[in-house]
């Protein structure tokens, strides 16, 4: 299965693209996973019908994909700017992500593990310019992120990496279940 996941943090040694790239590299033979990073110009209606071209290629990317993974840590209490913006882009004109079958994890280095952003991400994810599908009933929600990996970057934590296992499994079977 084709996915494409999404990264809500730009930050080049973000632990959220840590997360992406474990999970690209774990699920190889279940997922073919295209990262992608959300840095695009602001969203502004006057040019929707006409984007640049970063726009363009990143929702192009999105259509093209037959499941969306989005990787992104809380900023203030909710979604990274970033994302909220590429998701804006999404959800007009061609609006790439209706009915995408999504699932979401989210790392911080806090004791809430991004419970209130995915919260909102959910809330914006269901509005109608998206109407994407989320996988139900499976959060994954990894507090105190700086502390699951090794000195090499390398996630190492099996309490962690077991959940992952199971709510890839589910998101696979979900997906194939809602196609």
């Amino acid at each position: 299965m084709k996915i494409v996941a999404i990264v809500g943090s730009l930050r080049k040694d973000s632990y959220n693209l840590k997360i992406a790239k474990f999970v690209k590299d774990r699920y190889k033979d279940k997922l073919e996973i295209e990262i992608l990073l959300p840095d695009l110009p602001i969203f502004n209606e006057d040019i929707e019908k006409d984007p640049p071209v970063e726009v363009i290629n990143f929702k192009d990317k999105i259509k093209k994909a037959e499941g969306v993974l989005i990787v992104s840590p809380e900023y203030n209490h909710s979604i990274p700017g970033g994302l909220k913006n590429a998701l804006d882009w999404c959800s007009r004109v061609d609006r790439v992500l209706a009915k995408k079958p999504v699932f979401i994890v989210g790392a911080s280095n806090g004791n809430v593990g991004t419970a209130r952003s995915q919260m909102d991400l959910r809330t914006v994810l269901n509005s109608p310019g998206l109407n994407s599908y989320v996988l139900p009933a499976n959060l994954v929600l990894i507090p105190n992120v700086q502390n699951l990996f090794n000195e090499s970057g390398e996630l190492i934590d099996e309490r962690t990496i077991n959940y992952l296992d199971k709510v890839v499994d589910n998101f696979i079977d979900w997906r194939m279940k809602i196609s």
